[in-house]
């Protein structure tokens, strides 16, 4: 499988996703016979099906100009990071204060998992209201994974 030059292509369609109001979530190559490039989308307001379509529908042919991708075939798929998204970066931890989320990490030499309602992000970590109301500071060094959830 050839390697594709994804920081290139972030590095293409990134200033054009943005004057359309898109972030790119992530980007890569992906299948079974790795001809597929993957762009999650996203904007504060969220993503639709609408969103992605316009969005394959300009990216699609920047590619193609470029000629980024060996072989020259390739399947585009554009989709949103998704309901239940990992939360990557402090901005997206400040973006979803007030939302519901799952978060994994370390507690000494063991770790746990605590799910709740994301109340403070600030330079220490994050507070979570955990579901009888208790509020538990987590330090962002302890913080493993993270993530947003639709259940609790």
């Amino acid at each position: 499988m050839p390697t594709w030059p994804i920081p290139r292509i972030r590095e293409l369609l990134e200033p054009t996703l943005a004057h359309m109001g898109y972030d790119i979530y992530a980007l890569e190559q992906a299948g079974t016979s790795g001809r597929t490039l993957r762009i999650a989308i996203d904007r504060p307001e969220g993503v639709t099906i609408d969103d992605c379509q316009r969005v394959s529908s300009v990216a699609g042919p920047l590619l193609d100009q470029a000629d980024l991708i060996p072989g020259g075939r390739y399947q585009l798929e554009v989709s949103s990071p998704g309901a239940e998204r990992p939360l990557r970066t402090r901005a997206d931890y400040d973006r979803f204060v007030g939302r519901k989320v799952n978060v994994r990490y370390r507690v000494g030499d063991s770790e746990s998992v605590l799910e709740g309602e994301l109340v403070v992000v600030d330079d220490a970590g994050v507070a979570v209201q955990g579901r009888r109301a208790d509020i538990h500071h987590i330090p962002w060094d302890d913080i493993q994974a993270a993530r947003l959830t639709v259940s609790l």
